[in-house]
């Protein structure tokens, strides 16, 4: 496969729900190659979710979200939702993936990869259960960063020649690396035009991106071609000495 691939991490937070008649199936998530890795990792997951002693130190549980951990003890059953519908949050919520029309998802499907520490890398369309698990959960003798990189890079490797855009935060981009990847810096520009990364807001221009990279069903190959769709809709994505830019401000609502 050629084009644009584009990485996510997933959010700590998910929408209840889905549809109860799929349940997870490991081998119809794209990349079933993994389906091991997978099984391994949920093994983990549900010994140290099923006691609440172990689950709120693995899983850094507090009291409000203790009772998450028995979503790891219900993945085989629960509802399903397409990936990226299930995780919400700062970054998720800008796509409005459930109001999406279908030219909107059918991009997301064919480009998007969410970096699961559950599942690994999968398709923004599988159908996966709510869960709680993070990059830096501790899962007894299985340890997430030597577990999945190397598996998580041949599979997202697997979808042959293209560009792929790293939007993934520090933890899951070390959980899957891509070398060559364009991983931008994203940037709010003051009244002097000085650039200032962002921490936390960053998370929603990525969100405005991706969503309309699904809207516009961007036709992206390479580098260039990513530099010649932003500059057509609108968005200051530049180079730099140091790598790639991209304004958040170009991506305010206002302007897309």
């Amino acid at each position: 496969m050629t084009g644009l691939t584009v990485l996510l991490p997933p959010s700590e937070t998910k929408r209840e729900g889905g549809d109860t008649d799929r349940t997870l199936d490991l081998r119809a998530l794209s990349f079933p190659e993994l389906a091991d890795e997978r099984a391994a990792v949920i093994t983990a997951a549900r010994s140290v979710s099923s006691e609440e002693s172990t689950a709120r130190t693995a899983l850094k549980l507090g009291p409000k979200s203790i009772a998450e951990r028995l979503r790891n003890l219900e993945l085989d059953t629960a509802a399903t939702l397409p990936a990226i519908e299930r995780y919400t949050g700062v970054l998720y919520d800008p796509l409005a993936a459930d109001a999406a029309d279908d030219a909107t998802r059918r991009w997301w499907a064919d480009h998007v990869v969410v970096q699961s520490a559950m599942f690994g890398p999968i398709g923004a369309g599988d159908q996966i259960p709510a869960y709680r698990l993070s990059h830096d959960s501790r899962l007894g003798p299985l340890r997430l960063a030597r577990h999945w990189p190397e598996a998580s890079s041949r599979a997202i490797g697997s979808r042959g020649a293209g560009l792929v855009l790293d939007l993934r935060s520090e933890g899951y981009r070390a959980l899957g690396p891509v070398p060559g990847a364009v991983a931008p810096r994203v940037v709010s520009v003051d009244a002097g035009g000085r650039r200032k990364a962002l921490n936390h807001w960053n998370k929603t221009a990525k969100g405005r991106l991706v969503a309309l990279l699904g809207r516009t069903g961007a036709q992206v190959a390479s580098v260039d071609d990513l530099a010649a769709w932003a500059r057509a809709n609108g968005v200051t994505f530049d180079r730099t000495a140091d790598g790639w830019d991209l304004v958040a401000e170009s991506l305010e609502p206002a302007s897309v």
